[in-house]
């Protein structure tokens, strides 16, 4: 009985259609929904009328995250499906939102087939899983890994202050540390994810059983030398801030060639140049620095030789290096458990599959840390995410949707249809 449920594509479309109109953006044709943004809570609003609607219970909690249960009343531990619903700068429609609104359709289905579970699911759209203010602080409220100091001293690369901006969405940043979950009300958590890079679409198989998943650090950099004339500065006496980072950057392969892994990723991604004026030789480089990899040691000697050869270059060219670590997420293994799971519903669906890592960061990373865990990837064509141009093909979302539905019921334990079911 079990294996002949199965979601309704259309539901899941529409869902997801309509979220990805909340923080559209007409000009990049991008989504722009920054963790505790108006369109952020303006979407975590429209979830929980979601949930409402189709009579199950919601609320956010105070951390922001959204939690859609199938009983509000259950006492026992429930099944964790998830993901994000807050977005990158112009980001697509598929990141996050596919995880959390497939959890919704899984209960829908499950609902409707009448079927009584002995652990329920429960849907959580964490908040801001993008690292606007550095971290997962949605899942790590859930865990207990936040605390005061963090809370307090957050900000995003712009320099707006986590706790402000909670604020301005009606939100009060230490109550968030109020947001944990004991360890024992989950059974299991589950997430289906787009998998933001190349390696399903190029081997051509429809699923990705995530083995474990990259750690990730992000800093802010900076070189601070003297801002001077363009014209009448010599070369040979600039200071200057922006060939400080041309060097760093063009060190970066040979950093990972020494130091890192084929897993091992080093990206530059946001840079500003002060004062930013055409005719002045920069006297600041401010630049994001993300660096990854599988291995948490090889993590820390690719933390340490940017370190090194950004305290190098910074002596060649008579500048200051600084920098400023936002967050430190340690790599994390799936259940052994939960990958044998989505592996057999997997070939019982008759589905091909790649066991593989994961290269980004997700919610599953920290969820891990407290219960039997783990993930599935769809394709993402042309291998894109993180842009308007992100895309996964319909029947991928649809085979997605269906293991994680066949994986969930797995774990929730069907016993038998309510008594006045259809």
């Amino acid at each position: 009985m079990q294996q002949d449920l199965s979601i309704q594509l259309s539901r899941l479309q529409n869902d997801l259609l309509e979220l990805s109109h909340i923080g559209y953006d007409p000009e990049t044709k991008g989504v722009f929904r920054l963790g505790f943004s108006e369109a952020d809570m303006e979407a975590r609003r429209w979830l929980i009328k979601k949930f409402n609607d189709e009579g199950f219970s919601a609320r956010m909690d105070k951390a922001g995250n959204v939690i859609g249960s199938m009983n509000a009343d259950a006492k026992g531990p429930v099944i964790a499906i998830g993901s994000h619903i807050d977005s990158v700068p112009a980001g697509g429609m598929f990141d996050g939102t596919l995880g959390v609104l497939a959890g919704l359709e899984c209960m829908r289905v499950i609902r409707d087939s009448g079927l009584q579970c002995q652990f329920p699911l429960e849907v959580y759209a964490f908040a801001e899983e993008e690292g606007r203010f550095g971290g997962m602080m949605g899942v790590q409220a859930i865990v207990g890994e936040l605390n005061p100091q963090w809370l307090e001293n957050a900000h995003d690369p712009n320099h707006v202050l986590l706790k402000d901006e909670m604020e301005r969405a009606g939100l009060k940043a230490f109550e968030a540390l109020d947001a944990r979950v004991e360890p024992k009300h989950f059974e299991a958590f589950l997430e289906l994810h787009i998998e933001q890079g190349p390696v399903l679409e190029r081997i051509k198989k429809p699923i990705g059983v995530v083995e474990a998943i990259s750690g990730v650090y992000k800093w802010i950099v900076r070189l601070i030398g003297e801002a001077n004339h363009a014209g009448t500065a010599p070369m040979d006496m600039r200071s200057d801030a922006f060939m400080g980072l041309a060097d760093f950057a063009h060190e970066i392969p040979r950093i990972i060639d020494e130091d890192g892994s084929d897993k091992s990723r080093l990206t530059v991604g946001k840079v500003e140049l002060k004062p930013g004026y055409a005719h002045t030789v920069p006297g600041e480089a401010e630049f994001t620095l993300v660096g990854r990899d599988t291995d948490p040691q090889i993590m820390r000697n690719l933390a340490d030789s940017c370190r090194r050869v950004l305290s190098t270059i910074a002596r060649k060219h008579n500048l200051m290096f600084e920098f400023e670590q936002m967050s430190w997420l340690e790599p994390q293994a799936m259940s052994d458990k939960v990958v044998k799971s989505f592996s057999k519903q997997a070939e019982k669906m008759g589905l091909d599959y790649e066991v593989m890592p994961s290269g980004a960061g997700h919610d599953a990373q920290y969820m891990a840390k407290v219960t039997p865990t783990g993930m599935i990837f769809v394709p993402s064509v042309g291998g894109i995410s993180h842009s308007p141009d992100e895309w996964t093909h319909w029947q991928d979302i649809e085979t997605g949707a269906n293991l994680l539905l066949q994986t969930a019921l797995e774990y929730a334990k069907p016993a038998s249809k309510k008594k006045n079911a259809a």
